[in-house]
């Protein structure tokens, strides 16, 4: 049995949520989000909790078990509290500012680079070097904050380039010269 799948989602007094077969919809007070799940599971509402089931024991349905339930998890998270992802830049001149929606990064290149922000995503900058990207749905915040990291990773030899918080960056020691 699915450690996780087995857990209850506890449903917060503000949010809804409503089932049709193999489609979710969950609405809150930071906006909607819905999704169809795929087959070999099934979500029942009891009171204030939801219960991801297994429809038969099939190796496909024991490996979407644990999926769905945090995929609703993660619904249910998103429109009562929203994710964040918070990102940091190192590097002499390496700086980010808002100009209107869009997030624009001065990171050694010859020109700036610019990202326009996906429907449901904002982004804060503070300090000019910390980055905030947020927004309900966990995986559009997690995609948008790895595609900002990768227009300039860490680099491993003095550690420029943008980080997560918290992040660790394996340091190399460079040429040691000549003897």
């Amino acid at each position: 049995m699915s450690r996780i799948g087995k857990r209850p989602i506890p449903i917060p007094s503000k949010v809804t949520v409503s089932i049709d077969g193999q489609f979710v919809s969950v609405k809150g007070p930071k906006g909607e989000l819905s999704r169809t799940l795929p087959t070999g599971v099934e979500i029942i509402q009891e009171g204030d909790t939801l219960l991801v089931t297994r429809i038969n024991e099939s190796r496909m349905a024991r490996a979407r078990h644990g999926l769905c339930r945090t995929l609703v998890a993660n619904m249910v998270e998103g429109v009562s509290n929203g994710f964040q992802k918070r990102l940091e830049i190192q590097g002499v001149g390496y700086r980010a500012q808002i100009q209107g929606q869009s997030l624009n990064m001065s990171l050694g290149y010859s020109h700036p680079v610019v990202f326009n922000p996906p429907e449901g995503i904002q982004f804060i900058v503070e300090n000019n070097t910390n980055v905030v990207v947020s927004g309900i749905d966990k995986e559009i915040v997690g995609n948008v904050a790895a595609s900002i990291r990768a227009a300039r990773p860490p680099e491993p030899y003095k550690g420029k380039g943008v980080r997560y918080a918290g992040e660790q960056v394996r340091r190399k020691a460079g040429k040691a010269g000549k003897k």
